[in-house]
């Protein structure tokens, strides 16, 4: 079960716990509807892909169905490969389809997330993964019920200690995670050889203007807003922005756009180049410090500090205009000040939508 790497490295793609869920998921309502045993199933991924996914511990119970599958997440470092992600499906006369969390998936008691406190741990892709799943297999059966289903991960609550969930206030088990439905493998040697290899290409096709983004996400909102560009002109450049720039640098390369999510972006206002969570992390009391010098007041400034996440501070914000510019306006500085003016540069800051 896994994509091969299209960049061709010796390194292998997995699948996120969202896409997991949702191929467990598949296969308990098909047999709930059926009566019949499912040992594989294909779902459609956000990357415009599909999959095959092998199911284990099918079980058909009187009233529900749970599948499970086994969490690959290629060979990238990830701490929840080899978990179960289990689906419970069941029938309801209410109508509508319900998503519930059960052993090993967390809940979230924190503001700042995604998901309200008191919600099991389910991102909203993974959520509308499922639910778009749900829906087409009870529309091809001609089925009007309601659907229930319960996603747990036996082991969760233990491997969830490895992971960033304690703090951000997310107890009990593990997220539900995934906006791609694919893990792309950590490289530095790979993904820094991709950003050299994109660069040198844009540079001898005589492009000197270059999109950098920090996600897949950033990459495809950013494309929206430059819609006159090449392909070759937009590069993603994950986590290494120092890098990228001093390869731009080395390019002859005239003018750049750094285009990330509001975490990011706030890293690099504070003046880190590299923006990867081992190496940097976000200083909620140097945006409170952005916040009063963008006039936002001292109170506003007291929640920021006190906050949670990045989405948190936005929230609390409200995406205020002034606040944003002056994030930017630090990015600019801090990219100028490390590329010694050899670059021009402008920020995008995309707003974190699901």
């Amino acid at each position: 079960m896994y994509i091969e790497n299209p960049d061709r490295t010796n390194l292998r793609y997995g699948y996120t716990t969202g896409a997991c869920a949702t191929a467990a998921t598949k296969a308990a309502l098909i047999m709930l509807l059926t009566g019949e045993i499912v040992n594989r199933v294909e779902i459609n991924l956000p990357v415009k892909q599909t999959a095959n996914f092998t199911i284990e511990n099918q079980s058909i119970e009187k009233g529900y169905c749970i599948a499970s599958v086994k969490k690959d997440g290629g060979d990238d470092p990830d701490v929840t490969t080899g978990l179960y992600i289990y689906s419970k499906v069941e029938l309801t006369e209410e109508g509508g389809i319900i998503i519930a969390g059960g052993e090993g998936i967390g809940t979230v008691t924190k503001e700042g997330l995604p998901i309200k406190p008191g919600n099991p741990a389910i991102n909203p892709v993974p959520l509308k993964m499922m639910r778009n799943a749900v829906g087409e297999i009870m529309e091809s059966y001609a089925i009007h019920k309601g659907v229930k289903v319960t996603i747990y991960a036996p082991g969760g609550s233990e491997v969830a200690k490895k992971t960033c969930n304690p703090k951000l206030g997310i107890i009990g088990g593990i997220s539900i995670l995934g906006t791609r439905g694919i893990v792309i493998p950590f490289s530095d040697s790979s993904w820094k050889a991709s950003i050299v290899l994109g660069i040198r290409v844009a540079s001898r096709m005589g492009m000197n203007f270059l999109v950098f983004s920090t996600g897949g996400r950033s990459d495809a909102a950013v494309k929206k807003l430059f819609p006159y560009l090449h392909d070759e002109q937009f590069i993603e450049i994950g986590d290494f922005l120092g890098f990228s720039l001093k390869r731009a640098v080395d390019a002859g390369i005239k003018k750049i756009v750094v285009a990330g999510m509001p975490g990011k972006m706030s890293k690099l206002a504070d003046n880190n180049m590299d923006l990867h969570s081992s190496n940097s992390s976000v200083n909620f009391d140097f945006l409170a410090s952005v916040a009063i010098d963008s006039g936002l007041g001292n109170d506003m400034a007291s929640k920021i500090s006190g906050a949670n996440t990045v989405l948190q501070v936005m929230q609390i914000t409200g995406y205020d205009k002034n606040f944003l510019e002056a994030i930017k306006k630090r990015c600019v500085e801090n990219i100028k000040r490390y590329t010694e003016n050899k670059i021009d540069v402008s920020i995008e800051i995309i707003k974190n939508e699901y």
